[in-house]
């Protein structure tokens, strides 16, 4: 019975060892789905948007919002938030679009593959 309690528990490893994996690949879809790897946090409903999120140090944040047809570049901390500047649509696009010469993330499975790879023996 010694070996079948082995054989048990490297199943039950292998298990949540897939389960991890399956879920970090969900988990990164879901992000990338929203936007959030692409152009900051790009979050919200309707005419109220955050467009891009820099962090500045622990609990403290810049972030670019639209509300409507404005836009502000908050401070953000655990102490409350704090108006920075209302920026033009101009200076705001400038701010939050990504650069044409950068190519987008890789993908989960992609960045797996890649990590992968490199482990196989020789």
């Amino acid at each position: 019975m010694p070996g079948m309690q082995s054989l048990l528990s490297l199943l039950w490893m292998l298990l949540c060892v897939v389960a991890i994996i399956v879920l970090a690949y969900l988990f990164t879809r879901h992000i990338v789905g929203r936007g959030s790897l692409v152009r900051g946090m790009s979050g919200g409903t309707g005419q109220f948007k955050v467009l891009a999120r820099l962090s500045l140090g622990k609990e403290q944040a810049a972030e670019l919002i639209q509300a409507g047809e404005r836009y502000f570049l908050l401070g953000v901390a655990s102490s409350g938030v704090s108006l920075l500047a209302e920026l033009s649509q101009e200076e705001a696009e400038a701010l939050y679009q990504p650069p044409t010469d950068q190519p987008p993330p890789p993908s989960f499975r992609d960045s797996l593959r890649t990590v992968l790879q490199q482990k196989k023996p020789r």
